[in-house]
């Protein structure tokens, strides 16, 4: 059997996984009602449902109820028409402004629903999954979509930026200024910070930014690469402004992506337990301490008593 691709990509592709399991559900729903002797459409039913609970309304308190676009509402009322389930009438105050309401049929086509169609489906979603911590977390997730739309987020809008020439001083100014208030600014930080692109694009290792929507450019990361398939992950700093954003976790992952986006086999870092909150971010994205990468790189550096491995998932 081939690799599922969407269930393995995870979050990335969770809009696709939930569109294909409510697919699932819906056609599985839809032929459990045809059993059912009902004429509708998995679709039709949240208007039917909103009609039945409160009665006769106007498209627009349909569209608001049941949180889809008013020019959805009334494609799908136009069916429910054709099939004489509901009715429309003009409000005789606004005549501009349609009601919509159940017609006889359409009410004993929600009697036949709760009494035969819906004890079986949640008997049946029951079988499936937990439904009610599956329920509460769709509704934990439409609340926090309602506050902030997915393309805001991360944390009010983070986006990672590639390196361009442009963004070169970025990566001078935040690294020299975290190295400098733990360390000493070497010479070989010096080289490094200041011709990135010789020293680690050309080479074949990228560098990654994490820009704020307020604050700019407010983190970098490198992969610097060592070897066939190896990486050393290097100079990564935030900005003090940006602590308390998630920044830097989120670069880290980007980074870690793009690691193995450039066909890393071997991914490692080289720290120092001074910086004990960096330490536990690597510890935290599946870095783990390796003794053999200490004997290999770490004991080159001066200030180098941490050496990290990359163990997490792929």
């Amino acid at each position: 059997m081939s690799d599922d691709v969407i269930a393995l990509e995870g979050a990335v592709m969770l809009g696709s996984r939930l569109k294909r399991l409510a697919e699932r559900f819906q056609a599985g729903a839809e032929r459990i009602a045809l059993d059912c002797g009902l004429p509708t459409q998995p679709s039709q039913m949240p208007l039917l449902t909103a009609l039945d609970r409160h009665g006769p309304q106007s498209v627009g308190d349909l569209a608001d109820r049941i949180g889809i676009s008013q020019p959805a509402v009334t494609r799908i009322l136009s069916r429910l028409v054709e099939l004489g389930l509901v009715e429309a009438s003009r409000d005789e105050r606004d005549q501009r402004t349609r009601t919509i309401a159940l017609t006889a049929y359409g009410r004993q086509t929600m009697e036949t629903a709760r009494t035969l169609l819906w004890p079986r489906l949640r008997a049946a979603v029951g079988e499936v999954c937990d439904t009610e911590t599956l329920l509460a977390q769709i509704a934990l997730a439409e609340t926090a979509l309602a506050a902030q739309p997915l393309d805001q987020r991360p944390r009010g809008g983070l986006a990672i930026r590639r390196f361009s020439d442009a963004l070169a001083p970025d990566f001078y100014r935040i690294n020299a200024q975290w190295i400098e208030d733990m360390y000493t600014l070497e010479p070989t930080d010096i080289d490094v910070l200041t011709h990135p692109r010789e020293r680690l694009i050309e080479p074949g290792g990228d560098v990654l930014f994490v820009e704020d929507p307020d604050l700019g450019i407010v983190g970098t990361c490198a992969l610097q690469k060592t070897g066939e398939r190896q990486f050393e992950l290097t100079k990564m700093g935030v900005v003090p402004e940006a602590r308390g954003r998630k920044a830097g976790e989120f670069l880290l992952h980007a980074t870690i992506e793009r690691a193995f986006a450039l066909g890393c086999d071997r991914l490692y870092l080289l720290s120092n337990a001074k910086g004990a909150a960096g330490v536990h971010l690597y510890e935290k994205a599946g870095f783990v301490h390796d003794a053999g990468i200490m004997e290999e790189f770490g004991k080159r550096y001066a200030r180098c008593n941490v050496a990290m491995l990359y163990r997490g998932a792929r």
